[in-house]
């Protein structure tokens, strides 16, 4: 069962989370494998999606916010796009798109960013939005404040939360095909909206204000000793026990089940619809014309959407349909 657990350190300006996702990610794996359009993902874009959605369900935990998360990388390596998204009670699904030749064992930097031109996203949309409103997004490339390519994916998030959100960050990040985890060490800040569309303060005043980096970085130097094959094995408990067993941690009660991560896909029909609607009668007639139907696929779940000739014909007459929107 998938599980999020999050702590801090008592009398200390740091907190903590842990993320194991078993069910929820291997729904991911399986769902995928089953299309028989693209088959399974190589071995390297399942680590690196994998890594993605842990690290999605730990920034979305991490922040008091209505709406989705969406994680995204893209850049000009085989991996031109790959999306993680987490809503506020923890449904999750991630997709990926692959174009070329995947190794195993291929880094962030080959995957994504071959040509420098790697880009990592992070877009909070709000649930119900306000007129006028707009999602909020951060983006920085995929290379380090000296220019070299960023060759994970914990230190893509690393920049991106000191770049763009001036939080002091420490994550460790693993996926096989049966797990996908993460830890995160954040010092909290004491002024600012705790969120990453709010205002934070610069990194002078943050030093200033906090005044407590020597325990951080003593915290965050023992969770980066945290190896990848313990992160996958080891169970929760264990792996705080062995990492902070001089420090007293604070902890809250575990998410597991129906109130912890869990896959599940917001596609549907009526969404199809209402992009087809978009997309312009003369276009989707067009579609019908050449193929005899119109078929839709999810790329996050693989629910494969289909309309006939009298479908196309009923979706243009209705006239109760609502405004254009996503599949997704």
């Amino acid at each position: 069962m998938s599980e999020l657990h999050k702590f801090l350190f008592d009398g200390l300006p740091v907190r903590g989370m842990v993320v194991r996702l078993t069910d929820a990610w291997q729904a991911i794996l399986q769902r995928r494998a089953a299309n028989t359009e693209t088959g399974a993902y190589p071995a390297a874009v399942r680590e690196l999606l994998g890594e993605m959605t842990a690290a999605a369900v730990l920034m979305q935990s991490n922040i008091k916010f209505n709406g989705a998360l969406v994680f995204q990388i893209f850049g000009d390596g085989p991996v031109k796009v790959a999306v993680a998204e987490v809503q506020s009670n923890l449904a999750l699904r991630a997709t990926a798109s692959v174009s070329g030749a995947v190794e195993d064992g291929q880094s962030l930097a080959s995957l994504v960013n071959a040509h420098g031109q790697g880009r990592c996203a992070i877009t909070l949309d709000p649930q119900e939005r306000q007129p006028g409103q707009q999602p909020y997004q951060g983006v920085v490339p995929l290379q380090s404040s000296e220019g070299g390519s960023l060759q994970t994916l914990a230190q893509a998030l690393q920049h991106y939360m000191h770049q763009s959100e001036q939080l002091d960050t420490t994550l460790v990040l693993a996926a096989n095909d049966q797990v996908a985890a993460g830890l995160l060490i954040q010092r909290m800040p004491l002024k600012g909206q705790d969120n990453l569309a709010g205002a934070t303060e610069s990194a002078d005043d943050g030093q200033d204000a906090l005044g407590g980096n020597e325990d951080y970085q003593r915290i965050a130097t023992l969770a980066a000793s945290l190896q990848r094959e313990e992160l996958l094995s080891l169970d929760v408990d264990t792996i705080l026990r062995r990492l902070f067993w001089e420090e007293k941690l604070l902890r809250f009660v575990p998410q597991t089940g129906a109130n912890g991560p869990h896959f599940a896909c917001t596609c549907s029909r009526e969404r199809v619809q209402a992009m087809l609607r978009g997309l312009g009668q003369e276009e989707v007639a067009g579609v019908v014309a050449e193929r005899g139907s119109v078929e839709v696929g999810c790329d996050y779940c693989g629910t494969q959407y289909r309309f006939d000739p009298i479908d196309i014909t009923q979706l243009f007459t209705d006239t109760s349909h609502s405004a254009p929107g996503s599949v997704q």
